[in-house]
Parts: structure tokens; sequence; C-alpha cells
């Protein structure tokens, strides 16, 4: 998939505290972002999309709250695109790819295994000082 994600011409930001709450709210966001988007519900990469962006932002709360208060969560669509990104303040970058080879079952395998098997990518990038990062994931549409 080569869309470049800086030019999707819809997107939306959200920031939340990291607790547990904060996974609702942002299905719920992104499910009213695909909305206005244009994005049915019912299309078959929208569930598999929820899923894959609660079980990032439950990690982000259930991994990085001690050192990030907050995680913010960006949404983006485009042409045949929906991509979307979980942002915390923990330098920690999880080996996406890894947790397939390592007979991982949990959460992260979960979400690479869906995006994978719906076509997509996941990339994790760092920020600029190294205390944090995002993970992004593009689905195909």
């Amino acid at each position: 998939m080569a869309t470049q994600l800086e030019a999707l011409p819809h997107r939306h930001v959200l920031t939340l505290p990291a607790e547990p709450s904060a996974v609702r709210m942002a299905r719920e966001t992104a499910e009213q972002a695909m909305v206005e988007w244009g994005i049915g519900l019912r299309h078959p990469t929208v569930d598999p999309a929820l899923l894959i962006l609660s079980e990032l932002v439950a990690n982000s709360v259930r991994h990085a709250a001690v050192l990030s208060p907050q995680v913010t969560v960006i949404y983006a669509s485009g042409p045949g695109c929906l991509a979307f990104a979980v942002h915390d303040r923990h330098p920690y970058q999880p080996a996406l790819y890894g947790s397939l080879t390592d007979a991982g079952t949990g959460g992260l395998a979960t979400v690479m295994e869906l995006t994978l098997g719906l076509g997509g990518t996941a990339v994790v990038r760092a920020d600029a000082d190294g205390r944090g990062k995002s993970i992004w994931i593009t689905l195909p549409l």
C-alpha cells in the first residue's frame, strides 16, 4: 500500500487521559469519524479496524500510563484507505512483526494478524526526542 499518510484528506485527532475509558472513547470517535467520512460501519474492514484500535489504546493505557498520562489517537482516511495511530510518551517501541514469530498470542499478535490479514501495514514511529512513539496502522478499504 503506497498511500502517503500526509496525503489523506480526512483527519481527526483525539487526546484522552490514559485510563480504561479511553478505549471506549477512541472506538466511539472512530465510528463517528468513519460515518462522517462516508465509510459505512458495515464495511468488512470496520470491525477488525475497531478491534485493532481498541487493542492499541488498551496497550497504551496498560503499559505506558506510568510515563504517559495521555494517549492521542490520530484517525485518517482517503480514497481506498483507512489509517490510525495511537501515540503515547513511553519510550518502549514494540517489535510489531516480532509478535508474530515469537509465538505471540497476546494483543499485539492479534493486531498484527488482523492488520496483515486485511492487507494492511503497521509501523512504529519514534518521537523526535525518543521519549514516545506512535503505532500507525494503515488498512485498505
